[in-house]
Order: C-alpha cells, then structure tokens, then sequence
C-alpha cells in the first residue's frame, strides 16, 4: 500500500482530543496549506478511547481521522499505552512501577506501568488489537507508532512488584543453576552467594553500591521486557493492520534498554529531538560556556550523534542476525519548533533554528521530520511549552521557519558514510555502573564522536556486531564488555581496516566481571598490550599524554609488540604508554581530546577519508549526493572562502 517518498517527508503531532470539534477542519486545512502531509494522533488518548473497561467510544477519533484525510493528508495512529487511564491503575494498582528507592509511582502523568505486569501487558494488547482491528485498513493510515518514548522519566526498570517477581526466573533460565550464577556474578565476594532463586531480589536499596554483575543482569532482564512488550504491540498491528509501517519515538542519549534489541521488529526507528532541552538536561559532562553559546540551537554533534545512532539501530549483522538495515530512512518523530518547558532553563530558539534543525536531521538520514507540536497544550503539564500555533492560535516562529522550507531541496537517498563509530549498550550500562570517577559512556563516545566530525567526516553508529565491510576506520570509544566471540569477529574485522578503541576497551567478561588475566582478556596479542595502571583526576588534577592534557582518566599500557605512539609526562603513569597500535589497532588509554584529535586525524588520512578540518559550530553533512554546511554559531563565519550566516544552513 505504502509508496516511498522522493523527498523529505513533513509532518506535525496534533491531538484533537485538547481543542473543540470545531477547530479540526481548520487546523487541517492549515497543515496541508503549510506543506505537511502527515498527522500523528491518539498517542495519549486512551482515557478518550475507552472511558470504562470494555466501553469504546471510537466517534471522536472517527472524525477525527476522517477531517485529516478529508485534507489530503496522511495518518500516523500511536497506540496509548503510555497512559494507563485512571479505571485500570485504580482497579489494578499492582501494575503501577516502583522506583529505586522502592516507591510505588503513582497515577497523574504517563509511563506508570510495569512491562512486566501481565495484567497490564493483556489490557495493552486489548486496546491495540482492538484500535488496529478498527483503524488498520484505513486508506489514510500510513504507519503506526508503538507506545511513547520507552524509559522515559527513568521508567525502563521497575524494582518491586511483577518485575520483582519475574527477575529470579529470568535469571534461572540464562544461568541454569545457583552455582553458575555465584561463580558469573563473584558472589563470593561480601559473601553474597545465593542457596535458592526466590532469595534473589532487584539491585536497589543496598546499604551500598550493589554488585555490578547483579545490576547489568538486572538491566538486561529489564531491556528484555520492553522488547517483549514490543513485539506484542507488532504483532498485534501487523495482523490487522498489514502494509503500514511500524515505528517508535525513541529518545536523547536513553540508556535504560538496549535499543538494538527493541527495534528488531520496527520498520524503522524514530527519535524525539528537542535539541536546546538536550543542552540543559543531558549534556552533563559539557561546561557551562558551551551550554551559554549554544543554548539557542543545541550543540550541532550532539544531534547529530542521535540521528547517526538511530539512523543506524537496524544496519545489518555480520551473522544475519535481527536487525537488516531498513529500505528506507529514521524519522523524526518530535522536533522543536520553540521553548520546551521541561530543562532547567528553557530559551527561545535562535532565528532559523527550526530549519537549520530540520535540514540538519535530512542530511544525517531522516525521511520525516513531525514537528511537536500543532497548537500549543492550553492545559496541564505542557501548557508552558510551544506549538506551531500558540495558545491564540496565531502562528508561531516555528510556523514561519517551515512556510521557507522547499522539500524539494531534500532529495531522500544514502547516507555515504565510510566511518563506524560502534556503540554497545551492555558496555553502557557496566561502565556507568562503575565508573571509578572516570567519564560516563555518553561522554567517552561523545569525544571520539566530535573529533570525526570535527574534521567533516559522515559517521554511521552501529552495534560492534554489525557488518562493517564497507568501512575504512572504525572507531570503538567505549566497548568495555566485549565477549570472547565479538572479539573474535571485530580481530577479524580489523585485518581488512583501520580500528581505534578507547580507554577501559575489553575489561570486562560478558558477566561484568574482570578478566582473569587482565584487560584485554585473551586478545592482548590483538592489542599489542596488557594494562598496568589506571587512575580518574579530579578536578584540578591533570596528567601529559603525547604532550596534550588529561583532565579525567588516564590508563597505561606496558606495549607487547605494539608500537608507542604516545607516553605520559611527570606522575605515577610517567614513561607508560598513553596509546599503542598493534597492526592496524590502535588504543588509547587517555581521555584526552587533543590526543583523540591527533590520532583520528592520522589515521583518516591513512585510511584516504578525505578530510576538512572545520571552525567550531561548523559542520559538513552528505546525502544523496549533496552537501549541507551548517553554522551553529551566534555570527557569521568564514570558511572556504564563503561567509556562513549565523545559525544558517547552505546546500553545496
């Protein structure tokens, strides 16, 4: 049924359900006048939907879908599930989540259920079949959306209840027997051994830190039930509702559940960009000038690095596995277009933000961008965040931004990245779980991430077990728990390319626990190294590394046929070695962005990446054949001999 679209698809998140009847024909008539051609309804509407258990009252969104199409424009149909309405939670409060701190979360926002409550999962599977029975054959759907933002306001783990309960018996079908689990976990350590299953709880409210062995099973478990969840909901549409595509609206730097896994079943992924929101709230290892000079359009590698990851969620396995890459590309399924109302500091977005956002998500890969949201919310818990309209109705600056775009100017196509930066969320979980003080994850692949595009090279982030045949550098920031098999497949992978890992690479076993022998396991051959010494720097404490500054974690290697590309300066690491290259690997042990850059920067040139060495808050991108340059700065810059307006974008 579906077609594929030429060019880049716009579209907008409307919920008739907040505003009167009598304003659905004008607002549609409004977006199809503005250049959208898609509408994203009923993602928060199952109180609307189903007021009692079992009483339907299909008549609004009837019409409402009906006025949409009546325009010429498409629909895409979220499933509620997000929003367990008030009958449910009050006559089955065991499905509500419990926090951390062992606190039930109650009812009066979104995202209080627990994916493990089959109570919750059976009315969940009730409202989707019975939503995609009704709507799946509708000649103006054209995809679904599953749920709302996954984890969203820490909701990926609950710590009591059903998920409680189903813990032991996940963990007894992966380890068979209480004695495996002791041994994977070094339970003999605290004396924290197990004699029976049911003595196993979640990892929260110890007197300290718990076993990190214990808290990355319990995040595994807890990534399992969100995909289990998942393909429930895919099933379910697929069945009634076949022809469509399926996506989710996944979000900023989440780290609650591995997303590879989730999005095994999607068409394609999607992601929320609020890109000034992601500047406050997310950016914690960014210093507050950064923050200041961009808070107006959001760091441009910081988006970009969310396209890229999503963009790349489904690129293809080595070993066939889930995940074949999608004929088409991510969307965009919320972007900014003014304030947000939930950072800390909320500002205006800078003049030209809203395109720059827009062309910015095409280049890296997008085939839609859905902006959030039609009329700003008069009520509730966003009434202070912005629409394309305001409260008034009067057109927002996001609204005049979008009338400026051509979309004939964003041709769909490839993407030609020839550089992978590889992400692994098990190695996200264990290396923020015990950190040492060192760089959270993000922050880590966020580095090497920034010194690839810093010199205007494309980068597609994909998982360590994807083929990578098409690729001349890849680059592993932060796989500090690599199993003996993906080792095996990436020392493979190497013999073909040039490979860079970073700091904390391949310390851990796939239980979490440290290798035997040392980092690097089995495989210091392939490293070229074994490790010595390991220290994180407070504030104010610095080491040398090849002569560049080390601020925050700094390890050293004793070389074992490896080359010495860079040695630390005065301190207990004096005369170890800062990076090594064994080969075509080479591995850095300090946190260091001068470093990083130098070393990135060489090796592109040696595998025949073209390079552009580009001035702060300028960025190349490329697809389909084009070039988009982009300037983020608050003034104009030159570069190339051309003056790049402030906060502008330029098709090359």
């Amino acid at each position: 049924m579906n077609t594929f679209p030429l060019t880049l698809q716009l579209a907008v998140c409307d919920y008739p359900e907040h505003v009167p009847p009598d304003r659905w024909t004008t607002y549609a008539r409004q977006q199809k006048a503005l250049g959208l051609t898609c509408v994203r309804v009923a993602e928060f509407a199952w109180s609307r939907l189903e007021p009692r258990e079992g009483e339907f009252d299909w008549s609004w969104l009837d019409r409402a879908i009906e006025t949409i199409a009546a325009e010429g424009l498409k629909v895409v149909l979220c499933t509620p599930t997000a929003t367990p309405p008030a009958w449910l939670v009050r006559a089955h409060p065991e499905i509500l989540p419990v926090d951390r701190d062992g606190r039930v979360r109650e009812f009066g926002s979104r995202r209080h259920y627990d994916f493990a409550s089959e109570v919750y999962r059976s009315h969940s599977r009730r409202i989707t079949r019975e939503m995609a029975r009704r709507y799946g054959q509708h000649e103006a759907l054209v995809g679904w959306q599953t749920d709302n933002e996954f984890g969203c306001h820490d909701t990926a783990r609950s710590y009591g209840g059903a998920s409680a309960a189903a813990f032991p018996g996940w963990l007894q079908r992966r380890y068979k027997t209480l004695d495996a689990l002791n041994q994977a976990w070094g339970n003999v350590f605290w004396s924290m051994e197990y004699t029976d299953w049911m003595q196993i709880l979640p990892p929260n409210q110890t007197v300290t830190e718990p076993n990190p062995a214990h808290v990355l099973d319990y995040h595994r478990f807890a990534s399992d039930l969100i995909a289990e969840f998942q393909e429930e909901q895919t099933a379910i549409v697929r069945e009634f509702s076949p022809e469509r595509w399926i996506t989710h609206n996944f979000m900023i730097f989440e780290a609650g559940f591995d997303h590879y896994r989730v999005s095994e079943t999607l068409d394609f992924p999607s992601w929320d960009n609020y890109p000034t929101g992601m500047l406050e709230f997310f950016g914690s290892w960014l210093g507050e000038d950064l923050k200041t000079r961009f808070a107006r359009t959001g760091l441009p590698d910081a988006i970009s690095f969310n396209h890229d990851l999503y963009r790349g969620l489904k690129a293809p396995r080595a070993d066939g596995a889930p995940g074949a890459a999608p004929a088409r590309g991510f969307w965009v399924m919320e972007q900014q277009c003014g304030q947000v109302n939930w950072a800390p500091y909320n500002p205006l977005p800078a003049d030209g933000a809203v395109q720059l956002w827009t062309a910015q998500a095409w280049a890296h890969g997008a085939d839609g961008v859905s902006y959030f949201r039609w009329r700003a919310a008069t009520m509730a818990q966003e009434a202070l965040h912005s629409g394309l309209l305001r409260h008034d109705e009067t057109p927002d600056r996001g609204f005049v931004e979008i009338e400026g775009l051509n979309r004939e100017d964003f041709l769909l196509g490839e993407v030609p990245a020839r550089v992978a930066l590889l992400h692994d969320y098990e190695s996200l979980w264990i290396l923020d779980q015990q950190g040492q003080g060192g760089p959270r994850y993000w922050a880590q692949a966020y580095l090497y991430y920034c010194a690839l595009r810093e010199l205007g090279l494309d980068v597609d982030i994909v998982h360590p077990d994807a083929a990578l045949e098409k690729y001349r550098l890849v680059v592993a920031p932060a796989l500090t728990l690599i199993s003996d098999a993906r080792l095996a497949k990436l020392q493979r992978d190497a013999q073909g390319r040039l490979f860079v890992f970073g700091p904390r690479s391949a310390f851990r076993t796939a239980s979490g626990r440290a290798h035997e022998n040392g980092q690097f396991g089995d495989y210091k051959a392939f490293f070229g190294a074994r490790l010595l010494n390991f220290e994180s720097l407070r504030p104010g404490l610095s080491v040398q590394a090849g002569g560049h500054d080390t601020h925050t974690w700094a390890e050293g290697y004793e070389p074992a046929g490896a080359d010495t590309l860079a040695v630390y300066g005065p301190g207990p690491l004096a005369g170890q070695a800062a990076a090594v290259r064994q080969g075509n690997v080479v591995t850095i042990g300090a946190h260091s962005p001068g470093l990083v850059q130098e070393v990135v920067q060489r090796l592109a040139t040696e595998a025949g990446l073209e390079t552009a060495p580009l001035p702060a808050g300028v960025r190349l991108s490329r697809r389909s054949g084009r070039t988009l340059v982009t300037n983020w700065n608050p003034e104009t810059v030159t570069w190339n001999g051309r003056d790049l307006p402030a906060v502008s974008w330029q098709l090359l």
